[in-house]
């Protein structure tokens, strides 16, 4: 940031209260009767499929997707392609496979699914578990990016005092929208999101592609001059590395995403405000096609700031390359103190913020969401609770979560926080997939084999995590000073993800103590609703 960064900066602040201000009073006049959970949970089933499929998309496209995916591709090249294609097949694989199952069988949070055939307090507090498990993690790598980015966008010196004042505003207002807006509150703010990253997106997109006469294949030539490694460039291996394990690792990797992207708790939640099942098919179609159009983009401007700002000035700027983006607008907008200059970047700055404070809006409802409703509702008070004193619930543990996500977020704000994405992650498709695709799909799974499936895979993922050498062991790692590592992966799932699934296998299998009563109800729940789930019906 050079001469500019003066106008940069006023339209920047004046872009960013706007944002808040818009945002905050929609949430404000869209906000729950505190009389009514359907309200609350699900905003009364009152969006439209073409809404709610933006909503999705909203939530399924955070930042790590705009920042930390462009900024692969813009370092690793090949590897960041691939890492793209299977985000947006996560998408598809929900589309096809769970989510018309998913409808009919929840109602507002994961609890409600997988308690369907087998209730009780044990699987509530279970799926709490999970679900804090996978969503504290996002939030944390989500609120720590805010302190670094808004700190580049403002030219603020990045200190850990400026860093920790951006993480508690950013912080603050996700409680804000969470607890206020609900479902249809929250949903709005990811449909202002999603309109204006597509919208900045294609600005951005056609004129990178300007600048090489609309020739991808000139535009890649440059990538490759300008990211240092050649043809290495359009080459598998410059993530992970290219030895036979590494190549493993990067299937591992792949597959987790694929699998555990589109089943973490804030994605899955979203389908239960669909109106029915034939518009939880049309809102997919709908996400989906976003999902895959912003994929396109991404990987254009990912090439783009290869190609244009080079690997050396955006490693300099951040060595995870998550302000690629920003810098590749930069070079965009021509000479640094004109107004397309200015204009350009700052667009492309508001449409960073409104990721940043959408995504971690989504994930807090959804954490907050299950330890009122399946926690509070259910676990503690069995289903007796008043929908008020539950709402009040999820509104104060909103506030819970955001303040544990900013404490956490403010401490491990130095460190390499990325690993946090690749856990949640990693439960979502060890704990999460498996326990939903059993739940809906085989009779014979019961409540120790689903217990066995949400701790097993998730505390599968996380040991491995620790022990892993994304954590210690290497100069990369959170931990590079230190080696404790002896699992050979930067990801889990080539483990974990066959560890769930054995897992809740081998507990159905050998649940000899209830089987011959607890085993024979939840097969007969499931038999009543089989036919809803896999037929479709309302």
């Amino acid at each position: 940031m050079t001469a500019f960064d003066a106008g940069s900066q006023a339209i920047v602040l004046v872009l960013f209260t706007a944002l808040v201000t818009i945002t905050l009073l929609m949430c404000v006049m869209t906000g729950p009767d505190r009389d009514d959970l359907t309200n609350f949970y699900t905003g009364y089933l009152s969006l439209t499929p073409f809404k709610n499929g933006l909503a999705i998309a909203g939530d399924y496209i955070s930042a790590a997707t705009v920042l930390s995916t462009s900024g692969i591709i813009a370092l690793a090249g090949y590897d960041g392609y691939v890492l793209t294609v299977s985000t947006a097949l996560s998408l598809v694989l929900l589309m096809f496979l769970l989510a018309e199952p998913l409808r009919n069988a929840g109602r507002f949070t994961m609890g409600d699914v997988l308690a369907r055939t087998m209730p009780g307090r044990a699987v509530r507090i279970a799926s709490c578990v999970v679900t804090l498990s996978a969503t504290l993690p996002f939030l944390v790598v989500q609120l720590s990016g805010a302190g670094s980015l808004l700190t580049f966008i403002l030219n603020i010196p990045h200190g850990a005092g400026a860093r920790t004042a951006c993480i508690v505003i950013v912080g603050s207002l996700m409680i804000i929208y969470a607890a206020l807006g609900g479902m249809r509150g929250t949903a709005l703010l990811q449909m202002i999101k999603i309109v204006i990253l597509l919208g900045t997106s294609v600005v951005v997109a056609a004129l990178v592609l300007n600048r090489f006469g609309w020739n991808p294949g000139d535009l890649l030539r440059a990538a490759q001059h300008g990211s240092g490694t050649g043809p290495a460039f359009l080459r598998q291996g410059l993530q992970l590395g290219t030895s036979a394990g590494d190549r493993l690792d990067f299937v591992g990797l792949q597959i987790t995403v694929v699998l555990g992207v589109a089943c973490l708790p804030h994605i899955t939640m979203r389908l239960f405000s669909a109106q029915d099942v034939p518009a939880v098919r049309r809102s997919m179609s709908w996400a989906v096609g976003t999902v895959t159009t912003f994929c396109l983009l991404v990987i254009i401007l990912g090439t783009g700031a290869a190609a244009l700002v080079g690997s050396r000035s955006i490693i300099a700027a951040d060595p995870h390359g998550r302000t690629a983006v920003l810098m590749l607008s930069q070079v965009l907008g021509g000479a640094p103190a004109s107004a397309g200059a200015t204009i350009l970047y700052s667009a492309v700055a508001g449409m960073v913020f409104i990721t940043l404070l959408s995504s971690v809006a989504g994930m807090t409802l959804a954490a907050a969401s299950s330890l009122a409703h399946d926690l509070f509702a259910h676990a503690a008070r069995r289903g007796q609770a008043e929908p008020r004193t539950e709402m009040t619930v999820a509104a104060w543990t909103s506030v819970a979560v955001g303040t544990v996500a900013i404490g956490l977020a403010t401490l491990v704000q130095s460190w390499d926080v990325g690993v946090l994405t690749t856990l949640a992650v990693c439960i979502g498709a060890s704990a999460v997939a498996p326990a939903l695709t059993y739940s809906l799909f085989w009779r014979g799974f019961t409540r120790t084999g689903l217990l066995a499936t949400l701790y097993g895979g998730a505390a599968c993922a996380v040991v491995l995590m620790i022990f892993s050498k994304a954590v210690s062991g290497t100069s990369s790692a959170v931990f590079p000073n230190a080696d404790f590592h002896w699992f050979p992966m930067q990801s889990t799932g080539l483990v974990s993800i066959p560890f769930g699934y054995l897992a809740g296998w081998l507990g159905s299998r050998l649940d000899h103590r209830r089987r011959a009563a607890d085993s024979r109800e939840s097969r007969v729940l499931y038999e009543e609703s089989e036919e809803r789930l896999l037929a479709a019906a309302e």
